[in-house]
């Protein structure tokens, strides 16, 4: 018995890395895994058959799969994805949107190629695939799906020289939020993993600050220690669990703070003047290093 018996899945950018990690172990979890992948390069350019290399991968260890090779950037992409889940397996419960391209620059060199290629494949990603699921589930009321989506540091922390990255990625968290409301009346959950790993994005960032990747960091930080917690998120077991942003990589697993407000003033008549501000702003700052010393602090790892 696994965790996802019965259960169909359609996981995008699942013919290397996170993705492929996700679906092989969605696959020997008992579920029927729809594997999406372009087979593109890192920056979204070409094609390869990759996807039907993981379908034949799940095959081989007994499992159930199809390939699909559409773009994530395209609303007919994200139906077709659905079609194939409906053609292949006759539902579709879960939907991971993993797929992902890089194309990083400062914004002194940032074209604007650069920025809607990478919106596009992220954030509309994201969107052209979420609104046909979506769909589904209420035509159908459908209820216990789920859909995992990917953010990432460089958009919740910032990160030098991905603008665009960034912004993509941050809209996604609040793009899950939003859908997390949306599903609540179908128990369909929405959760955001923010990952930590070494795969063919992110090896060549820390080679080009001279730093060499051997086997053993691959073993510790590989895409593989991504693929856990997002099948839990996938199971039944995380019913009720929606609208958070879970960070992961290397062995690790957390949970991360949503946005709140942390301390406020509010005048009773007219509006603040710069002298009131002087006095205001410096505590408002000061509250927030408090509150981010206090998460720093209940943040800390725990061995287990």
């Amino acid at each position: 018995m696994g965790r996802l018996d019965d259960r169909v899945a359609v996981v995008t950018g699942a013919g290397r890395g996170i993705g492929k990690e996700i679906a092989l172990l969605m696959a020997r979890e008992g579920a029927k895994v729809v594997v999406n992948d372009l087979g593109g390069h890192t920056d979204g350019t070409g094609t390869t058959n990759i996807a039907e290399e993981v379908v034949e991968e799940i095959r081989a260890m007994g499992g159930e799969a199809v390939a699909n090779t559409e773009s994530v950037a395209e609303v007919a992409g994200g139906e077709s994805m659905v079609k194939s889940a409906l053609d292949a397996f006759g539902g579709m419960d879960i939907l991971v949107n993993n797929a992902g391209i890089l194309r990083d620059k400062t914004i002194f060199n940032m074209q604007e190629a650069d920025w809607d290629a990478v919106m596009a494949v992220h954030l509309k990603g994201h969107y052209c695939c979420s609104r046909p699921f979506a769909k589904y589930i209420r035509e159908n009321n459908h209820t216990g799906a789920r859909i995992i989506n990917f953010s990432s540091v460089s958009g919740l922390y910032g990160n030098f020289g991905q603008a665009n990255y960034g912004a993509a990625k941050a809209g996604i968290a609040g793009f899950s939020r939003v859908l997390a409301l949306e599903l609540a009346k179908y128990a369909c959950t929405v959760n955001t993993i923010s990952p930590g790993a070494l795969t063919r994005m992110t090896i060549p960032l820390r080679e080009n600050r001279g730093e060499k990747v051997e086997d053993e960091d691959l073993a510790a930080g590989g895409p593989q220690h991504i693929a856990p917690i997002v099948v839990w998120l996938a199971a039944p077991e995380s019913a009720g669990i929606t609208a958070e942003i879970f960070h992961t990589g290397r062995g690790g697993v957390g949970i991360m703070q949503q946005p709140r407000v942390i301390k406020q003033f509010k005048k009773t008549n007219g509006t603040w003047t710069q002298d009131e501000l002087d006095l205001a702003v410096p505590q408002l700052i000061e509250a927030k290093a408090a509150n981010m010393q206090a998460a720093d602090e209940s943040g800390s790892v725990i061995t287990i």
